[in-house]
């Protein structure tokens, strides 16, 4: 068995059908840092060479991926299980929502695992019996259907929410212009348009102003972006360019 961590929940998929299936939970997983999944009696076998592309390279999950011949064995070493599913008759759960699952992972000393049913049927109730807990979500009524890897991110996405996970940035954000920078973009822009009558009547041009001032210092525009404009408006001043 794989090192593991007792605050990373593991991911139980119970008779799944699909590989493609399979390697889009393993793809929700690993986005929110969870790389335990156990797989119970997969339809088509283990390893399945669909998991692989529809995993989008999460393949940590899928190498590491262990089979049981039973719920009760996958989960075996787990204190904690939470059956994801509608209410089942004939079996009294407490009900919670994924953030309220999440939160109690966070909170309670051992293992714990979420486990997921077929695609086409679900947990069936034996499996249910096994859990402490069900977990649900509200759903439209008239349109159920949450397929494997949208259940599995919702639970994932709610524990990550705790597990103080770096957010993701694209790229560093620059402080805002100076006021000085954003004054001189805004006379370029007047400059350029008073020629032209923009500001014509005379009795509105005071308003006009005022709207056109409103409208640059909306953005927040940082030094690169008031540099860029700046140099919009002087190749607009310049005219058309003659060839070489």
């Amino acid at each position: 068995m794989p090192p593991s961590n007792n605050r990373h929940p593991v991911i139980v998929l119970v008779r799944p059908q699909l590989g493609e299936n399979i390697g889009k939970a393993a793809r929700a997983m690993l986005n929110f840092g969870l790389v335990e999944l156990r797989l119970v009696t997969p339809r088509d076998g283990w390893p399945n060479p669909s998991a692989g592309p529809a995993a989008a390279g999460a393949d940590i999950v899928l190498e590491q991926a262990q089979v049981f011949e039973s719920l009760a064995e996958a989960v075996a070493d787990c204190a904690h299980v939470y059956a994801t599913t509608v209410r089942k008759r004939g079996v009294t759960k407490p009900v919670l929502t994924p953030e309220q699952a999440a939160q109690a992972v966070h909170r309670e000393a051992g293992r714990s695992a979420f486990v997921f049913g077929p695609e086409r049927s679900g947990l069936e109730t034996d499996d249910v019996a096994l859990a402490r807990a069900i977990v649900t979500v509200p759903i439209n009524p008239e349109f159920g259907s949450l397929n494997l890897a949208q259940a599995v991110i919702l639970c994932a996405y709610e524990w990550s929410k705790q597990a103080d996970l770096a957010q993701p940035t694209v790229e560093e954000l620059l402080p805002p212009a100076p006021q000085e920078e954003l004054e001189g973009m805004i006379e370029q822009f007047n400059a350029l348009l008073e020629p032209t009558g923009y500001f014509r009547p005379p009795s509105r041009a005071a308003a006009t102003r005022r709207t056109l001032r409103t409208m640059l210092t909306k953005p927040g525009w940082n030094h690169l972006e008031v540099r860029t404009m700046r140099g919009v408006l002087s190749s607009l001043a310049r005219g058309p360019r003659e060839d070489d």
